[in-house]
């Protein structure tokens, strides 16, 4: 089983039995450990939010996190075009991995627009030569995101990473038509408790017909609570991809195996 539950960094856990689902078939512990929050919310924004069509043009933003790469292979697998940014060469050519059709270096937000409609106007008809239909946006980039989006477009704003809360000319969403689309994915216990089976099941058929793995950091490893520290380091200094996953070692992770295989 996987699942969440309240608390951090032990060798043990309660959750309660609604938060728990079973490990995908030919999964390991480390990346049904990464799966719970990303994939849940990517396909939250992208199904259930922006109702992403075959067809349609989607950007992500920092496509080498774990909400990230989640996205980039939702999108994917309901047949849209991926545009990602990642800020280094490591991380764009993993999003190309994880199936991005194009992957471009957000660091220089006067560039970047241009990026991606040079991209569009290239590959793209009629409006969608202006820019993407969707962004799915968990740093803070919505406004410079205006630039690149095409008529009727969806901007999906999935958190603050970057630490500013965004302040948007609403002119401008006006001027293009678009519409800027919230997920609070961890309210959806509280409010919209039906729709979360919903998602799980659309995840989990999405795994089992090969169009979504497991993204779990695998450049470096963290074993024993004692790696906590270098992990976060790793995380916080922007060195890693995906989810970092901390595994419990020695006989705590003997237990723990012996009873997700329940």
């Amino acid at each position: 089983m996987f699942g969440h539950g309240q608390g951090a960094y032990a060798t043990h856990a309660v959750a309660p039995e609604d938060a728990l689902l079973p490990v995908p078939e030919g999964w390991s512990f480390d990346d049904a450990a990464g799966l719970h929050v990303t994939a849940s919310t990517s396909y939250g924004a992208l199904v259930v939010r922006a109702n992403v069509q075959p067809g349609e043009w989607v950007l992500v933003h920092a496509g080498a996190g774990g909400v990230g790469l989640a996205a980039v292979q939702i999108a994917k697998a309901l047949g849209a075009t991926v545009i990602a940014t990642a800020g280094t060469e490591r991380k764009r050519q993993v999003v190309k991995d994880f199936g991005a059709d194009y992957a471009i270096d957000y660091k220089d937000p006067k560039v970047w627009p241009e990026e991606v409609k040079k991209i569009c106007a290239a590959n793209r008809t009629g409006n969608g030569k202006a820019g993407v239909d969707v962004v799915y946006d968990p740093v803070g980039m919505i406004d410079p995101s205006m630039k690149c989006i095409a008529w009727n477009g969806r901007l999906l704003v999935i958190g603050f990473a970057a630490g500013n809360i965004e302040k948007v000319a609403m002119n401008r969403v006006l001027l293009k038509n678009v519409s800027i689309v919230g997920l609070h994915w961890g309210a959806y216990s509280k409010f919209e408790f039906e729709t979360i089976k919903v998602v799980w099941e659309g995840i989990f058929d999405l795994i089992k017909k090969g169009k979504f793995r497991g993204m779990s950091f695998t450049d470096k490893t963290f074993v024993g609570l004692e790696s906590v520290p270098q992990a976060l380091n790793a995380l916080g200094g922007r060195e890693t991809w995906g989810k970092v996953v901390v595994s419990v070692k020695g006989e705590e992770s003997a237990v723990e195996t012996r009873t997700a295989k329940l």
